[in-house]
């Protein structure tokens, strides 16, 4: 009963998906915060903000009232994005796939040597073999042998 959990909490999308959801919601209020703190007070040097608080380039609209792009938020949520990949993929990828790979390693698997040929390599090939049973008195490529010839 336990290997069989052991097994399924072991298999690489499970463990993703935790990885992912966990770390990445716990991880994200921290981002956040050092965001807000830190990015946006650094944007707000180059833009005021509107009265809605919106930080970003203003321009006046047609009807002459002002509309403001909040660059702060899209900025806000790159580098939000960015911090939380960052750390989930340096703390919790990277050693998962190094563990995979000792699990690998101790269990013997190697990998392939040789790569699969490919559907044209196979095809070539294929082609290769008939011409050379057509040359030693086979039939001729594209024929059936007793068919009518075709004129």
């Amino acid at each position: 009963m336990l290997q069989g959990f052991k097994d399924f909490i072991m298999r690489g999308n499970v463990i993703d998906l935790a990885v992912a959801v966990v770390i990445g919601g716990a991880f994200t209020a921290v981002v956040n915060a050092i965001v807000a703190s830190i990015i946006t007070p650094i944007v707000a040097l180059f833009y005021q903000p509107d009265a809605s608080g919106n930080i970003g380039p203003t321009i006046n609209g047609i009807y002459g009232q002002p509309v403001t792009f909040p660059l702060g938020d899209l900025i806000t949520a790159i580098i939000s994005f960015l911090a939380v990949a960052l750390v989930v993929y340096f703390v919790f990828v990277v050693p998962m796939n190094r563990f995979k790979e000792r699990q690998a390693a101790k269990a013997g698997v190697v990998e392939d040597a040789e790569p699969l040929p490919t559907e044209a390599e196979l095809l070539v090939q294929i082609r290769d073999l008939l011409e050379q049973n057509a040359a030693a008195g086979g039939t001729a490529p594209g024929t059936v042998p007793g068919a009518p010839r075709l004129p």
